[in-house]
């Protein structure tokens, strides 16, 4: 009986190639309605993120976001207003320039989307008319609304890559837990029974854009584009 190759397998969607519900049991999201003052209950591992998690409880409800640089149990946080301190959550519009930010919302009231990553933090880099410009980790430019809320700070958990794998066992548990398969082989070392481009003749894939209405055991390779040639005006 043959089996699915890889590609097939991937795009099932079965347990191997998929991550584990329970990971994500901690959703990062601000309250709708956030004035006042927090405390810091807890801080806590998550399998899904890389960065350490704070519990706060506001007005009797808990929430998780991204813990920063020296953040403590027990530490007041407030939320509104501008005063600016580690871990304080506020408007952009209450930021002054150069100033460091992380768990930025897309759109007010969203509840932070942009900036979660350990060790990783975006700069207040100019006001210009109605909207805030913030200089992103990719070094790139985004502009918001005023109105999106941001957490001060610097995310904690830096320096995670700095320690290498001294066993391919570490690295293959890491990866099953956050759902990424590894190793990783590239198509043309494969059989030709394993992947499209497999076999040991040559190790020039046949095509490198898949055909459109390929099924899903030969749709490798590049995506085809959905127009080419120069757009007519």
């Amino acid at each position: 009986m043959a089996k699915r190759i890889i590609a097939q397998a991937r795009g099932k969607g079965s347990g191997t190639y998929r991550v584990r519900r329970r990971a994500f049991r901690f959703k990062l999201k601000y309250p709708s309605k956030l004035e006042g003052e927090g405390t810091v209950v807890k801080l806590q591992d998550s399998a899904a993120h890389t960065a350490p998690l704070a519990k706060i409880v506001f007005n009797g409800e808990a929430f998780f976001m991204p813990a920063f640089e020296g953040m403590i149990e027990g530490q007041k946080i407030k939320f509104g207003g501008s005063e600016i301190k580690e871990g304080n959550i506020i408007i952009l519009g209450n930021i002054p320039v150069k100033t460091k930010i992380y768990n930025v919302e897309s759109h007010p009231g969203d509840g932070g989307v942009f900036i979660k990553t350990a060790g990783s933090s975006a700069i207040v880099s100019r006001i210009f008319g109605k909207y805030i410009y913030v200089l992103m980790p990719s070094k790139k430019e985004k502009k918001f609304n005023p109105n999106c809320r941001a957490v001060i700070g610097v995310i904690a958990g830096a320096g995670r890559l700095d320690k290498p794998f001294m066993k391919a066992g570490t690295k293959y548990h890491l990866k099953k837990a956050k759902g990424k398969l590894w190793p990783r082989t590239s198509a043309v070392k494969m059989n030709v029974i394993d992947h499209p481009f497999g076999s040991g003749r040559g190790k020039r894939p046949k095509s490198k854009i898949a055909k459109r209405n390929a099924p899903p055991g030969t749709r490798v390779g590049h995506v085809r584009p959905s127009r080419t040639g120069r757009k007519k005006r």
